[in-house]
């Protein structure tokens, strides 16, 4: 079961690493797949529990809890700074041809009224 679980969580990271090549697939699927990585962190740790003396669980529970829940915010970081960039390359291929649109119906109108 542990060694399953040790694939598992391998497999995840894996496909992790090939999300963020692929950033379409990674807004959509990693908040998904960070969860379940988390969980099955968790399930490792409750696996090792009693194998383990006190020292070794607290060394245990920092490493596996703390550092993933760390890449897990750095990820989430990262993903926020993409989706701020993708939304302000919208902006800026949205709202400036439109606004050119409005600046010419304005300045169209403008004349039309003042010369008739």
């Amino acid at each position: 079961m542990l060694l399953l679980l040790l694939q598992l969580l391998l497999l995840l990271l894996q496909l992790l690493l090939l999300l963020l090549l692929q950033h379409l697939l990674l807004l959509l699927l990693l908040p998904l797949l960070l969860l379940l990585m988390l969980l099955l962190l968790m399930m490792l740790l409750l696996l090792l529990l009693p194998l383990l003396q006190l020292l070794l669980l607290l060394q245990l529970l920092i490493l596996l809890l703390l550092l993933p829940l760390l890449l897990i915010l750095l990820l989430l970081l990262l993903l926020l700074l993409l989706l701020l960039l993708q939304l302000l390359l919208l902006v800026q291929q949205l709202l400036l041809p439109l606004l050119l649109v409005v600046l010419f119906l304005l300045l169209h109108c403008y004349c039309y009224y003042y010369y008739s």
